[in-house]
């Protein structure tokens, strides 16, 4: 009878501590979806339903429509401040940066990957984002160009493949192939050959890193949320066996390149060139570790590798949709080549101002980061409301939310590029799009995602038309990813023109 009592005792006062974190918000006066024990406002996590971006875009609409410029919401019993307004996200990315710099994001120094500029903050951040900034000006990827360029040859096969044959293409796989294959050579100077080796290594850990188990569903849960007790408990925030790959091709890369004296026109080398000889923290000013080194190219890796495929992905989708725009791009691409002696150039790419509004487009209905992260690091009055957002609190902004918001974007699900042409962009309204976040942090490795992405689609438009697969329906379904991805293949048909 005592163990029962004892039992009831407990789970009570386990409920009460529940209902007393679940009122943060109520507390602090900030308008709040009403939360439920125990799982707070992410409901996904009872039946793995829907991805993060999509609940707090759920979230986001619920806010809107009750009229609040910003709110709160919990991730279990952890309180995340959701702002609304871009009034208030402006200042936020950008004006008052100061007090966002970090992100809230879980990182163990025990594993060298997780030490990338997307997760780290402070200080550090701000001192290797100056060291690494450097390597993505336009001239950098003028210098890189041509060895994108040379990866369009098996992806190019593969699509002949398919259209001589009549066989349908999966376009999502096919676009990851790519730029796996890109990045790999680019950041590592490693030849993939992700089409003729479909089992490659950096293929199976790109698509181990993006597979969603229960497992990493509810780890990646429970490190957001007890950071300090997953580093007791050595929490990694990567599978094992994928950080020790990375870490290994890394120092094998750095180790060959210096013994043989090699210079590539690629990020690693970039990344060679600032290297510490040291190896240790307090390195020269301008140079950077082997463990940050390993950190960037890992997140080279993983952000250049799904977000640009998921873009050409999408993009593709909705083209074989609207034949009159994918009409429309393609003899853009054919224009503008014949300009150019029927090459792929740099100068040719930027010159493509309608495939520039197709990808804007594509970013502005699925992006592939739904949400921008960020941690108040210091006490912040949120401007005209006399409501003071605590230092150590979550900060989401939905960008999904920003995108799909009629308010912003009529006929959000409408897919038109005409939005981005020179004559209507004006009128977009400042931080509501924000594909690649905005303020100090935004995306450091954007042009070149935009580069490969182009180069991409020009490699899949200029002398192919696609069609939707019957296979395929033309309501796609959302993996349960932290990128927006599609959930499943994406088949099209596929011929020559």
């Amino acid at each position: 009878m005592w163990f029962l009592t004892l039992a009831v005792t407990a789970l009570f006062t386990a409920y009460l501590y529940f209902k007393w974190k679940l009122s943060y918000w109520r507390r602090l006066g900030v308008p709040y979806v009403e939360p439920t024990v125990p799982f707070g406002n992410m409901d996904n996590l009872r039946h793995m339903s829907t991805s993060l971006g999509q609940q707090v875009r759920i979230l986001y609409e619920q806010m809107k429509t009750q009229g609040h410029k910003y709110g709160g919401y919990y991730v279990i019993m952890k309180p995340v401040f959701l702002p609304i307004h871009p009034g208030i996200i402006k200042p936020i990315l950008a004006k008052d940066f100061a007090h966002f710099t970090d992100k809230d994001f879980y990182i163990n120094p025990k594993q060298p990957i997780s030490e990338m500029l997307f997760f780290i903050g402070g200080e550090r951040w701000r001192l290797l984002r100056q060291k690494i900034t450097p390597t993505f000006t336009s001239g950098k990827m003028k210098i890189m160009f041509s060895t994108l360029v040379d990866c369009c040859e098996p992806f190019h096969k593969k699509i002949s493949e398919c259209a001589d044959g009549h066989l349908e293409l999966d376009v999502k796989d096919c676009a990851a192939r790519f730029t796996t294959d890109i990045i790999g050579n680019v950041a590592f100077g490693i030849e993939c050959n992700s089409f003729d080796s479909p089992n490659a290594e950096f293929r199976k850990y790109g698509k181990k890193m993006f597979s969603v188990t229960p497992w990493r569903f509810a780890k990646g849960f429970f490190q957001f949320i007890f950071k300090d007790l997953s580093l007791k408990l050595g929490l990694l925030p990567f599978d094992k066996d994928l950080g020790e790959f990375f870490v290994n091709v890394c120092r094998q890369t750095v180790d060959y390149r210096k013994t043989n004296h090699i210079e590539r026109n690629d990020f690693m080398n970039l990344l060679i060139n600032i290297l510490s000889e040291k190896g240790v923290v307090g390195a020269d000013e301008g140079q950077i570790t082997f463990e940050e080194l390993t950190g960037q190219a890992f997140v080279f890796f993983i952000a250049g590798f799904e977000t640009s495929s998921t873009t050409m992905t999408f993009c593709m989708l909705e083209l074989a949709k609207h034949q009159d725009i994918q009409d429309r791009v393609r003899e853009e691409i054919h224009s503008v080549i014949k300009k150019h002696d029927g090459k792929i150039t740099y100068d040719a790419i930027n010159e493509m101002t309608y495939l520039k509004q197709v990808i804007d487009e594509t970013l502005r209905k699925y992006p592939p980061v739904p949400t921008i992260d960020r941690k108040c690091t210091r006490d912040y009055e949120i401007p005209d409301t006399g409501v003071t957002i605590k230092a150590g609190t979550a900060v989401s902004i939905s960008t999904l939310g920003l995108h799909r918001d009629p308010e912003y974007f009529p006929d959000p699900d409408v897919f038109d590029p005409d939005r981005f042409s020179k004559a209507n962009e004006p009128n977009i309204r400042s931080f509501t799009y924000i594909p690649f976040g905005e303020g100090p942090r935004i995306c450091i490795g954007l042009r070149f995602g935009i580069m490969q992405t182009k180069i991409g689609l020009i490699t899949l438009l200029k002398d192919f038309r696609y069609r939707l697969n019957a296979k395929t329906s033309p309501e796609i379904e959302i993996d349960l990813n932290f990128v927006l991805t599609a959930k499943g293949d994406i088949l099209l048909d596929v011929e020559r023109i």
